[in-house]
């Protein structure tokens, strides 16, 4: 039974089991094209999940609107906890690079049920994301056919509810069918759609900074001590770890990546440095040019579509909506990874049906948690976009305690899997420990007030359930749905559940 258990798990540390590359690092080979990715690819990879120019456009406002012109010193904040979170990933990918990551990962430290559940966070949160790029992306197509017809028709397609969930399945399928097709797609597909939304964003801080008249740079916009309160910082700083959410979609195919124990990890740390500096050049930018104008609640929740023209003019205008459109669609192709990754890796240790552990014998993608991943994401979008519009902008702010409960997870994984290595040296003390747990101290803070914040029924659209929050409804929901399936799988795969340890 041990023998048993042990080949339905990832391997704890101090196993010897031979991995597909010869090592002994207790990664189970699982067909995925091996060397398809290189560092370039992979930050690309990083960086497109992430989506910035799309998370541009959707968070400047709110941001702004919480704590004003101190915008870019909450994107530092931001920034600070994923930093740190990052080197647990970097360090966790060196010792174990399976593409299960968080949930392979804290499966070894903790234990089956809390791997799980860690991996479970991962899947409902991308499902969320796909399903919310998806329409955003479907939302800018019809603007941008509005534009360059000049028909407010056209662009009042989007508006029709049925056009809006078919055109949604269209994207859905398209992306899904890329993704099926293998790390080789994926690459060409996200170089350009990546490298356009980097240029036309650069164009837009430098046109911005050019005329920006409204008011002169502050070091204060930097300073996060300078919030005027703690609730409008945690408010913002909520919204500024959503912004940087994506990034782990570089480990999450490292066993495809060239150097699969190194490469990831500094792919990562690559993408947040492009990210955080595309955010903050933009958002002092932004105010240089727009000033305390960028919070205006009518125009908060699309910025650069008020933006557009006024900077750019009405040519370089319809790239920025073009930008945009890239950049939600670069991302709903790159997130189907992360999901797939993990399901196939959760199907082959056995924490999942052991269907979803296919790998497709030519394009060496996991065909079946790819595809399952569309169908999950296409039915969730279009049932909640006819059940109420409500539940589906609720679900999006249930989003951000799905991020930090897994990520923070990964963070005190990493402390507890190299904790006999803690005392080794300074360097081992300060990245496989103080950092991650630091990190997942701060994300935990963040997801207990994120969730006291939930229970207000004034919290995301100001619905609510008997009294109750219906983002704090839905978040908590989603996480007990968790533990019901996994109550069920490990009716049917006790092995994984007795041998996870």
């Amino acid at each position: 039974m041990a023998d048993a258990a042990a080949r339905e798990r990832p391997p704890r540390s101090g196993d010897t089991v031979t991995s597909v590359t010869g090592g002994a690092d207790g990664v189970r080979a699982k067909g995925l094209g091996r060397g398809s990715v290189g560092l370039l690819g992979s930050a690309v990879i990083g960086v497109s999940t992430v989506a910035p120019v799309y998370c541009l456009t959707s968070t400047l406002g709110p941001t702004a609107g919480e704590v004003g012109l101190h915008m870019p010193a909450v994107f530092l904040a931001g920034f600070l906890p994923m930093l740190l979170v990052a080197f647990a990933y970097r360090e966790l990918n060196k010792a174990v690079p399976d593409c299960g990551t968080s949930f392979t990962w804290s499966v070894r430290a903790f234990g089956p049920r809390v791997g799980w559940m860690c991996g479970w966070g991962l899947v409902v949160a991308t499902i969320i994301v796909l399903s919310n790029l998806a329409g955003v992306a479907t939302s800018f197509l019809y603007l941008l056919l509005g534009e360059l017809t000049g028909s407010d028709g056209v662009a009042a397609l989007d508006d029709d509810r049925t056009v809006h969930v078919v055109t949604c399945l269209a994207l859905i399928a398209a992306a899904t069918a890329v993704s099926y097709r293998g790390m080789t797609a994926t690459k060409g597909v996200q170089y350009t759609l990546v490298a356009l939304q980097l240029a036309v964003l650069a164009v837009f801080v430098a046109m911005a900074l050019a005329k920006g008249r409204a008011m002169d740079f502050s070091w204060d916009w930097i300073n996060p001590f300078a919030v005027p309160s703690f609730a409008s910082f945690t408010a913002g700083l909520s919204l500024s770890i959503f912004m940087f959410w994506g990034w782990d979609a570089c480990l999450t195919v490292n066993e495809e990546t060239e150097g699969s124990d190194r490469t990831p990890g500094r792919a990562a740390l690559l993408a947040m440095v492009v990210l955080i500096g595309s955010y903050l050049l933009t958002g002092i930018a932004a105010q240089r040019y727009a000033g305390a104008d960028l919070a205006d609640p009518r125009t908060a929740d699309n910025v650069f579509a008020a933006l557009a023209e006024p900077v750019m003019g009405r040519a370089l205008g319809a790239l920025l909506f073009v930008a945009v459109l890239a950049s939600a669609a670069a991302s709903l192709q790159t997130t189907f990874l992360p999901v797939a990754r993990t399901v196939l890796a959760m199907s082959t240790y056995g924490a999942l049906p052991r269907s979803f552990a296919a790998v497709h014998p030519r394009f060496r993608s996991p065909g079946r948690a790819t595809v399952a991943a569309g169908v999950a994401t296409g039915g969730f979008y279009a049932v909640m976009s006819f059940l109420s519009a409500n539940v589906l902008v609720d679900t999006i702010y249930a989003l951000g305690l799905m991020i930090c409960f897994y990520y923070a997870i990964t963070a005190f994984a990493c402390a507890r899997f190299f904790r006999a290595e803690l005392r080794r040296s300074p360097r081992d003390a300060l990245f496989k420990g103080v950092l991650p747990v630091l990190g997942g101290l701060l994300l935990t803070a963040v997801f207990g007030k994120t969730l006291y914040d939930m229970w207000n029924p004034a919290y995301g659209t100001g619905s609510s359930v008997f009294g109750v929050g219906a983002v704090f409804v839905i978040g908590v929901g989603l996480l007990v749905l968790g533990g019901v399936l996994m109550e069920v799988m490990r009716r049917r795969s006790p092995e994984f559940f007795r041998g996870g340890r």
